[in-house]
């Protein structure tokens, strides 16, 4: 357990307090981190880093922090990839995903160009439904690390980490 607490505070804690340390204000750390929390549980694969640098980039936020926020829950992203891809079904109305591998071959080697598509339907819904919940939760998120920040950071200029 000591070493995954190890792990955090090397890999999220110090550099965030790193930041704090430089003169970032807590509000611009809190908006970066959450936009990486919220773009880096997106159900898109392989598109997280990017679109952090992108969002971070045109808000004009912190990147180091948004990549932290990003990289520290990609974790969390496949964990959310399946009830995203489940809700987008039940909201939307449309078919069900089959889970278990042998139907997924078996549509695939029958109807390869139906599998594509249907992949991007059910793709296209869950982006859906991250985008809503992203809206709500990137500002409470953001609100939150900002009292969390700003509580830290008069600690941050006393203590080595």
């Amino acid at each position: 357990m000591t070493k995954a607490f190890g792990i955090l505070r090397r890999k999220i804690v110090a550099p965030v307090v790193g930041l704090l340390r430089r003169g970032a204000t807590p509000e611009r750390i809190a908006w970066s981190l959450a936009v990486g929390i919220v773009i880096g549980v997106n159900p898109l694969l392989g598109s997280t880093t990017v679109l952090s640098l992108f969002f971070a980039w045109l808000f004009r936020l912190n990147i180091p922090a948004s990549q932290v926020g990003t990289h520290a829950v990609y974790p969390l992203q496949l964990i959310l990839l399946l009830p995203f891809l489940h809700a987008g079904t039940v909201v939307f109305g449309s078919a069900q995903l089959p889970l278990a591998p042998v139907q997924i071959f078996a549509f695939a080697r029958r109807h390869p160009w139906d599998l594509i598509k249907l992949l991007w339907v059910w793709e296209w819904h869950a982006l859906v439904i991250w985008a809503v919940l992203a809206a709500v939760m990137t500002p409470a998120l953001a609100v939150l690390l900002t009292k969390v920040l700003a509580r830290a950071m008069p600690a941050t200029r006393h203590t080595q980490f």
